[in-house]
């Protein structure tokens, strides 16, 4: 039997990147239904996934999108709270504007849906919430001002929630990664800017998705509070 057999599982940011392989990760290790949110998503239904457009700085959609998740599956087993943002710049050259973005997408998006799911796990409870961070939410880089501050934020809002909700039998993990080859680094040109990692050196989003995965299927007594993940 496949290790995620018959669970279901919600994953933001699903249309690319991380959140795309994390959720081919879990259809292949046999959940009967990976949801998956993103703006960019059509509605529809294809063997396990099933789409639903949302924009998780809206929290409006958010909601509406749990609700239905909520009424047409349950109570979610795995929610990958993984959409985000990725902005590279000096903090002198950093608008308030983009400060903000910055924050709505990696902490008030991710508050807003760990909101929408998590009581329902915990009445049920059961289930396994992971916020994906980034090595910037315990590490301070140059020209990460706004970027690491909603990813700093992001893992205080984890471990606040991780005590809110211990003996519940809803488990809370954050995963932190180090440079991934996504789309986000498409703006920044990594192989041709000093002072970052080449593409090369980079995980890969598999990379990623496979140690999410490995949370996903440990024995619901287990908890791995945080993963750090990086190139060797």
């Amino acid at each position: 039997m496949k290790p995620l057999a018959g669970q279901v599982a919600v994953v933001t940011g699903a249309s690319r990147g991380i959140g795309a392989a994390v959720a081919a990760a879990f259809a292949q290790a046999g959940a009967v239904r990976v949801v998956r949110l993103a703006r960019s998503l059509s509605e529809g239904e294809s063997g396990a996934f099933r789409d639903l457009p949302c924009d998780v700085t809206d929290p409006v959609q958010v909601l509406r999108a749990a609700e239905r998740v909520l009424r047409e599956s349950g109570p979610p087993d795995v929610v990958i709270n993984n959409a985000g943002s990725f902005l590279l710049r000096p903090f002198e050259g950093t608008g308030i504007e983009e400060f903000e973005a910055q924050i709505a997408v990696n902490l008030r998006a991710p508050f807003a849906v760990a909101r929408a799911f998590l009581p329902a796990m915990r009445q049920a409870g059961r289930g396994l919430h992971v916020s994906v961070g980034s090595v910037a939410d315990h590490r301070a880089f140059p020209e990460n001002a706004a970027y690491a501050a909603s990813k700093f934020g992001l893992r205080g809002l984890h471990e606040t929630l991780s005590a809110e909700y211990q003996g519940t039998g809803v488990r809370l993990s954050l995963v932190s990664p180090g440079p991934t080859d996504t789309a986000a680094w498409d703006p920044v040109d990594p192989d041709n800017r000093p002072g970052v990692p080449n593409r090369a050196a980079m995980l890969r989003a598999t990379d990623v998705a496979e140690a999410i995965l490995f949370l996903a299927t440990r024995p619901p007594t287990v908890t791995i509070d945080w993963l750090r993940l990086g190139p060797t």
